[in-house]
């Protein structure tokens, strides 16, 4: 029933709602006032009269003050034109008193000269919150729109960032891919065609299959597990490269091209520069919405040099960045840097499972 009103609300046009507004308040003290003595027609009548000094001040404070100086901080000005708006409106409704309200409604008294400034200045007292409520209605709708704006560009902007980063992924790891498959091609490899087919797949998902905001996430574990497989070929026996998944949910959803990076970087920074006794250990468990993943690899011969591409690689920025955008306050991301390893740890909890 709620959502019906507001929906059916949000269908008046802008004229119709402030007639709405106007009618409500006139009708709540006409109410009010004519419950005192059982005379609702003549306090309907002399509420809806005494609106036009409400109206003008108001919407004086709304359209021009509110505007022109309170939104640009000249808060002096505001309120010194906001007193002089009172008055000029306590000036007019004391009109409307002495020549429509007494002659007609209360024509046996006397209310008083036209001249009489402690009138007017009571007069601008019953005014002053009605012009008060309108424009901090008219603030709030004014800074409501504005945040709306504000996060609608944010959201654009992060959009538009994560897009980015997304596409920056994906020429990074197909030029790593092609250079493997190069060098393979010039040792006359017979591993060239296998890794030749395995690099199709991986395209086939980069291209096709993660376009999507989100994936499941046994997707992205069966990249890694045609990456390592394609890697094995690449090194053969100079590299122990070891996978172990344990996921209670293969269907949770995650951002594509999120795991990929670091086991990339594990090969590229970790097993590239060693002659022998390369390792690479990766483990994948997901657990109550808990999600950790450990890339531990050995380290390279040049640790000086390797240590700074490790840490410095497109890839893992990227990945980084895309963390922060994606998963902010929900995950944890150490890289651990002993004298024989790398350790990555990434931890992301999901909490709408």
């Amino acid at each position: 029933m709620q959502e019906r009103i507001i929906s059916v609300y949000g269908r008046i046009p802008r004229v119709g709602k402030h007639i709405l507004f106007w009618i409500v308040f006139a009708s709540f003290y006409a109410i009010l006032w004519g419950s005192f003595d059982d005379e609702y027609g003549k306090q309907f009548a002399l509420q809806f009269i005494f609106l036009i000094p409400k109206m003008f001040a108001s919407y004086l404070a709304m359209y021009w003050l509110l505007p022109t100086y309170l939104l640009k901080s000249k808060y002096f000005l505001f309120f010194g034109w906001f007193i002089v708006i009172l008055l000029i409106s306590g000036g007019l409704n004391w009109m409307i008193s002495i020549y429509i309200e007494q002659p007609y409604f209360y024509p046996n008294e006397y209310f008083g000269p036209f001249w009489s400034p402690l009138k007017i200045l009571k007069a601008a007292t019953y005014i002053y919150p009605v012009v008060v409520l309108a424009t901090l209605i008219k603030f709030f709708k004014i800074w409501y729109k504005n945040q709306q704006r504000s996060q609608k560009l944010e959201q654009d902007k992060l959009q538009a960032e994560l897009k980015f980063l997304k596409a920056q992924v994906h020429p990074h790891f197909l030029f790593n891919t092609l250079n493997n498959l190069y060098a393979l091609t010039l040792k006359k490899s017979e591993s060239a065609p296998e890794i030749v087919l395995k690099l199709s797949d991986l395209l086939n998902y980069m291209l096709y299959e993660c376009n999507s905001e989100l994936v499941p996430l046994k997707k992205e574990i069966e990249l890694v597990e045609n990456y390592v497989a394609l890697e094995k070929l690449r090194y053969g026996d100079r590299l122990d490269a070891s996978m172990n998944v344990k996921v209670d949910n293969p269907e949770t959803k995650v951002a594509p091209m999120l795991i990929l990076p670091f086991v990339e970087n594990s090969f590229k920074h970790g097993v590239s520069g060693e002659t022998e006794n390369a390792w690479v250990s990766i483990d994948i468990t997901l657990k109550n919405g808990l999600l950790t993943i450990k890339v531990d690899n050995s380290k390279s011969t040049d640790n000086t040099k390797d240590e700074r591409q490790y840490r410095e690689g497109i890839g893992l920025k990227n990945v980084k960045r895309r963390l922060e955008l994606l998963y902010e306050g929900d995950y944890e991301l150490k890289i651990l840097d002993s004298e024989e390893s790398y350790l990555v740890v990434l931890r992301i909890e999901f909490k709408d499972l």
